[in-house]
């Protein structure tokens, strides 16, 4: 059994190649009681993105409130230019919280920040990443229940450190919001039905923010068709450019993230 967290659709399409079935979503999971989520299997997992170098809040959320009866649990955190030693921090926070992770690996892909990074850029990087060989050797130690927790070195551990001293602001509030939505806005949608929270609503025909429960995840910027959703606070490197993962289809996205 394994579980995905995304907002462009790489956690999506990793969770995919690491099992057989369809995965499932955390996002229409979290609604659900903590005495509703209890889930057996011999081997459960967690895929979801790395955001500031950590899991992102709803992730934990879920992985702390939930039951997992099983004989081997790991976890798979994709990323794309650096983990900043994600692996070693997480896996002992959460042992320490009485969850034990038998393995914990990173896969680089795609990097969908686009306060840092051109997307038009990113997409050239494909190739070279090499995400479906990565995948498969993760899958392979899966399959084997490898014991193993990816170690940090100390480029990763410097970076980490270098970050947290000088950190994105990413934590949007009613009175500084993240995002601003420009007049090209059609009122379609889209973004409220790809949020994995539920944190957009749309009102008079325009998106209206929960910042409260917002996640940033990115899905309602990259997913918008008219480009109409923008930083506040940085400037993108190419507001042109969106992403969504080439094998994920906007369809897949609603399904696992709407909580319509």
């Amino acid at each position: 059994m394994i579980f995905y967290f995304t907002g462009t659709g790489n956690s999506l399409y990793a969770a995919r190649q690491l099992g057989d079935g369809e995965p499932v979503s955390i996002a229409q999971e979290l609604p659900k009681p903590a005495s509703a989520r209890h889930y057996r299997d011999d081997a459960i997992g967690i895929v979801v993105p790395l955001y500031e170098f950590d899991l992102p809040r709803p992730v934990e959320e879920f992985i702390l409130g939930s039951t997992f009866d099983t004989d081997y649990f790991f976890v798979v955190s994709s990323y794309g230019m650096h983990h900043g030693g994600i692996a070693e921090r997480v896996a002992a926070r959460l042992e320490a919280a009485g969850r034990h992770v038998d393995y914990y690996n990173t896969v680089i892909m795609l990097d969908n920040a686009i306060n840092v990074f051109d997307m038009d850029e990113q997409r050239k990087l494909d190739p070279g990443k090499h995400i479906d060989e990565q995948l498969a050797a993760v899958r392979a130690d899966i399959e084997a229940c490898r014991s193993y927790i990816q170690p940090a070195n100390q480029e990763e551990r410097d970076f980490y450190q270098g970050y947290m001293q000088h950190p994105f602001d990413l934590h949007p509030s009613e009175s500084d919001p993240l995002y601003r939505v420009t007049d090209d806005c059609v009122g379609c949608g889209t973004c409220a039905r790809v949020c994995p929270m539920g944190s957009i609503r749309i009102e008079d025909g325009h998106p209206v923010y929960n910042y409260r429960t917002c996640a940033n995840c990115y899905a309602c910027i990259h997913a918008c068709p008219k480009k109409a959703i923008h930083y506040v606070r940085y400037d993108e490197p190419n507001p042109e450019a969106r992403y969504r993962n080439p094998h994920v289809s906007l369809a897949d996205l609603v399904r696992a993230n709407c909580q319509l």
